[in-house]
């Protein structure tokens, strides 16, 4: 993947770790779409930015989907870089029986959203030159969070249509899956501020260094994610599983 001279669409980027990627790629000479639901967040991201534009939709909604890929191919015809961030988490009790709302509304925006929004851009993308899909997972991937199952499940279905992906598009698209470890940003309550989890800053930093390598890693994983991401492969997934769940 080049890391200049790319129309690059980032959703969630009104915050976290998709508002810094945003600013960072701007930083490298690329026009940046910021995606997400509130226009005022999306708004702060830019700030008095050049080559950088604020685009609203729901990644929940199917036909929204569908209106904003339309738009967006219009608009900026020149974009050859998806990113999928946008993602919610939600904490769970799964001893006795609940509404299943949180779980539902959370494969739809992390699961459903990007494989929606991927397909309403395939075929432009596919036509792009140097283009490049970025699907962002977690390390709760390969390790759940058990309080947190189905944010766990969802983004374990996100790395697995990953591999899918890129293995259908080599040779047309560079398929990438950032997989980050507990970062500092709003995606719980506390969590911006929680003692153990990385420091954003610090995360992108590493982030935009693996960017660089060339050729672009697969798997974008910063050192501290590594536990997670090849607990399974180490023989070491039940201690780390107890570890990263307190027990």
């Amino acid at each position: 993947m080049q890391t200049s001279g790319n129309t690059i669409l980032i959703t969630g980027g009104g915050s976290g770790i998709g508002r810094e990627l945003a600013r960072r790629f701007n930083d490298l000479g690329n026009t940046v779409l910021v995606a997400g639901r509130r226009l005022s967040a999306l708004e702060e991201t830019i700030g008095e930015r050049e080559r950088m534009h604020a685009l609203t939709v729901d990644v929940g909604d199917p036909q929204d989907i569908e209106s904003f890929a339309q738009r967006v191919v219009a608009e900026y015809p020149d974009l050859n870089v998806l990113i999928n961030n946008a993602g919610i988490m939600r904490f769970e009790d799964l001893r006795s029986a609940r509404d299943l709302r949180d779980a539902e509304v959370t494969l739809i925006t992390n699961v459903l959203g990007p494989i929606r929004l991927t397909n309403a851009l395939i075929d432009h993308l596919t036509r792009r030159p140097n283009s490049a899909i970025i699907n962002v997972s977690s390390g709760l991937a390969f390790v759940p969070r058990t309080d947190a199952a189905t944010y766990s499940a969802s983004k374990a279905a996100i790395h697995s249509y990953t591999v899918s992906l890129r293995e259908q598009l080599r040779g047309k698209v560079k398929v990438i899956e950032m997989v980050p470890p507990g970062v500092q940003t709003d995606l719980t309550p506390g969590q911006s501020t929680r003692e153990g989890y990385m420091p954003l800053d610090a995360y992108i930093d590493e982030v935009m260094t693996l960017f660089r390598q060339q050729p672009t890693p697969d798997e974008i994983l910063v050192e501290r994610v590594g536990m997670l991401r090849w607990a399974e492969r180490e023989g070491r997934f039940d201690q780390v599983l107890a570890a990263l769940n307190g027990r």
